[in-house]
């Protein structure tokens, strides 16, 4: 079953429009040119993959992740990124030390079904996201029924939070669509744990 877009989800909240359209215009603008994206590998079913988009870590020099078997080390934040993330900060209450964008060239780029669990991230993380560029279908689904799956209808300058147990008993997905020929930049900031660097790395 399929609900329809709602802002009572339990730890999670929709801001439509969160960020002006001027503003979000020009960040996007900024996005494109700025940021050194690149096709990251990924491991699924045992073998390792292209990611079916284009992504960036960027975040403090310590806000190393590891995510589907990689481990990521920041790129340094650029001025827009840093501007926003000080934004979201005192928007939120709360501090991120890194950020996941995510570049979906057209429809056919996509997310499958994950939830942003890792152990770096704590027990309740709080993640803040923002949308740029077409609107796409964000779907969330309960990990213990998978039937019970959540739409939000995701815009230009619109802002979801994820925060509480909603890694935990939620999963997400960005599906594939014939219907966008568009582009969409996603950005997820985050709080993770600081690891030491690994020697020879």
């Amino acid at each position: 079953m399929l609900f329809p877009d709602t802002s009572t989800l339990a730890d999670v909240q929709h801001l439509p429009c969160w960020l002006p359209a001027v503003q979000a215009d020009a960040l996007l603008l900024a996005l494109r040119t700025q940021v050194s994206w690149d096709v990251h590998r990924i491991r699924m079913f045992g073998r390792w993959l292209d990611s079916p988009r284009l992504s960036c870590w960027m975040g403090d020099a310590d806000a190393h992740y590891r995510y589907s078997g990689a481990d990521f080390i920041p790129q340094p934040w650029v001025p827009a990124v840093q501007e926003l993330r000080n934004l979201l900060q005192q928007a939120c209450d709360a501090r991120f030390n890194s950020v996941l964008l995510n570049r979906y060239r057209d429809g056919r780029d996509s997310m499958g079904w994950h939830s942003d669990d890792e152990p770096e991230l704590g027990p309740t993380p709080m993640i803040a996201s923002l949308s740029l560029g077409v609107e796409r279908r964000f779907l969330l689904r309960r990990r213990d029924d998978a039937t019970r799956k959540f739409e939000y209808r995701l815009g230009h300058g619109d802002l979801l939070l994820m925060r509480g147990h909603c890694q935990r008993d939620y999963q997400h997905a960005l599906p594939k669509t014939a219907r966008v020929a568009g582009e969409r930049i996603n950005l997820t900031f985050r709080q993770v744990a600081a690891v030491p660097r690994r020697a020879g790395r």
